[in-house]
């Protein structure tokens, strides 16, 4: 073999071997995009003076290769509070006083959960997405122990209640991207708070898909006063409650004395 025929057959030997690597980068792993988290705090404190607490959350995608041209880039965040188990009732007037007739215990529920998207909820996430992550409100909410019919009822009514109380969040078009690489939102914490871990969330996704997410925590602690009265409740319930029926004994007694003082 000539010189020129074996620096052919060499040449056509590495265009082989390098045809599966160019394939492989070139394929669904070289459009993989990153995220990168940040919070504008890490840790709340529940003081006697708290009202709620706002959180940023912004973040960028990563990437190594262009921008895709379509679909467009969307950003879903999710912030979860503990989970703790609820009980939902169901009230109907007999004999002329509400009681409670019906009752479904709905085994594990978020204490606080928000959801922000950069677009319309059901274009950004599939259903099958959804169902995956477990991104939206109903499918927070982990199973229902039913010992009624329609236990999906008293699901939603939970829902609606804790919505009301702002505890239950759906921030569609909160997430705001700029130029599919940076974006931000804001989640606004309420002031009835329970105490613990919250888990924040964020999901990129192209067509209803997710193509990247990572996550971080919250640390949502009392503070002070607060901490101590919890701690004491926890630790020594009687003694607490003592405290808290001397309290009452003192504050009506000093209304008592004030109200007869205005008279005279």
């Amino acid at each position: 073999m000539t010189p020129l025929r074996r620096l052919l057959a060499a040449a056509a030997l590495w265009s082989a071997a390098a045809l599966p690597a160019a394939a492989q980068e070139t394929g669904e792993g070289a459009g993989a995009e990153s995220v990168v988290l940040g919070l504008s705090q890490d840790s709340v404190s529940i003081s006697t003076d708290f009202d709620g607490s706002e959180i940023l959350v912004y973040g960028a995608v990563k990437r190594e290769v262009p921008i895709p041209a379509d679909p467009p880039l969307e950003v879903v965040v999710t912030v979860s509070g503990p989970f703790v188990p609820i009980t939902v009732y169901r009230k109907e007037r007999r004999f002329g006083i509400w009681v409670n007739t019906d009752a479904v215990e709905i085994d594990l529920a978020p204490s606080f959960y928000a959801v922000a998207t950069s677009g319309p909820f059901d274009s950004v996430l599939s259903n099958v997405e959804d169902l995956r992550h477990s991104v939206s409100v109903p499918r927070a909410i982990r199973s229902v122990g039913a010992r009624v019919e329609n236990a999906q009822a008293f699901t939603e009514a939970a829902i609606r209640i804790r919505d009301e109380a702002g505890l239950y969040q759906l921030l569609e078009g909160a997430v705001h991207v700029r130029e599919e690489t940076l974006f931000s939102t804001r989640i606004r914490l309420p002031a009835n708070l329970t105490e613990g871990n919250y888990a924040t969330r964020i999901f990129l996704t192209r067509g209803g898909r997710v193509i990247g997410d990572t996550s971080s925590m919250i640390d949502v602690r009392k503070v002070g006063l607060e901490r101590w009265l919890y701690n004491l409740s926890r630790d020594l319930p009687l003694v607490y409650g003592l405290l808290s029926l001397t309290l009452a004994i003192v504050a009506g007694w000093g209304a008592s004395t004030a109200f007869r003082y205005m008279r005279n």
